[in-house]
């Protein structure tokens, strides 16, 4: 049986982008760990990728929980480095 760690581990995300994708579509990290690997397939989910983790920072803003945003903005940052937006 796998573990989430080994899960986490077979993605080509760190677990902090996947938690926040399984915060976004309210979904479990395993389910946000199979839905990254079809995500980064294109450049629109890479796309879509970013838009998640943005309106995460939004939403977390609006509710008052800053610890959050910078937990957020700090996995923004190591997106934008792994996975940066394609200018095509």
């Amino acid at each position: 049986m796998l573990s989430i760690q080994d899960v986490i581990d077979y993605c080509d995300l760190d677990r902090g982008e996947i938690e926040a994708i399984a915060e976004h579509e309210h979904i479990p990290i395993a389910v946000a760990a199979e839905m990254s690997a079809v995500l980064l397939c294109t450049p629109e989910g890479v796309c879509h990728l970013h838009t998640m983790i943005i309106e995460n920072m939004q939403h977390a803003l609006e509710s008052g929980r800053y610890q959050h945003v910078k937990d957020l903005a700090e996995t923004y940052q190591h997106l934008q480095r792994s996975h940066p937006i394609s200018a095509h």
